[in-house]
């Protein structure tokens, strides 16, 4: 079942606008992040819930998409996100995040995936203005951005080409294409020298 949920849990850019999520929804997600390990058992993420359309519409300003599609300005205007998660880390329980971060965050992109929706976490952010706009404590550091939404866009996982690059590409019927290596380029081994 992990696996399903992993091949599944893709970076989706184009959702179906029209398609509400819940602040009950994205409550269970943080759940699942809450419940998730923490780096001394600190817990210093906090979450800011955005569903309501103009709140979702003012924080899709604040973000970039897609750096290896330079050509494509992100999702149409009924394609875009319809509710997002902020990470954020709060300073006055730790100074560093990003195991934490990390770990959440896939949790809650798994939980999206187990509830038919679909994901994508975003770090290329307009920091400042996304924290005026949204009057985020100075205390909290913005880590990253979840967009969420029932996905639109058919990602299909292939192997690394021959050529070696890794860049995700999209074919002109819109089939997003995502490159991996193959797991035996990914273990190591070392012969250990016996005395």
């Amino acid at each position: 079942m992990l696996l399903k949920l992993l091949q599944k849990s893709r970076s989706y850019r184009r959702f179906d606008h029209s398609h509400k999520i819940s602040r009950k929804t994205l409550r269970e997600l943080v759940n699942l992040a809450r419940l998730t390990p923490s780096s001394g058992n600190l817990q210093p993420l906090k979450y800011l819930l955005v569903h309501e359309q103009d709140a979702t519409d003012q924080l899709f300003g604040f973000l970039k998409w897609a750096r290896y599609l330079r050509e494509w300005g992100g999702p149409s205007e009924s394609e875009k996100p319809s509710a997002y998660i902020v990470v954020l880390g709060d300073t006055t329980i730790a100074q560093g995040f990003q195991f934490d971060a990390g770990i959440a965050a896939q949790s809650m992109m798994l939980g999206a995936v187990e509830k038919e929706l679909g994901g994508c976490m975003l770090t290329s952010i307009d920091r400042d203005g996304l924290r005026e706009a949204f009057s985020i404590p100075f205390h909290l550091e913005i880590l990253l951005v979840i967009a969420l939404g029932k996905p639109a866009e058919q990602v299909v996982l292939e192997a690394v080409p021959t050529e070696g690059s890794i860049k995700y590409y999209r074919t002109e019927d819109g089939v997003h294409h995502v490159p991996k290596r193959a797991l035996d380029q990914l273990i190591v081994s070392f012969d250990r020298q016996r005395k």
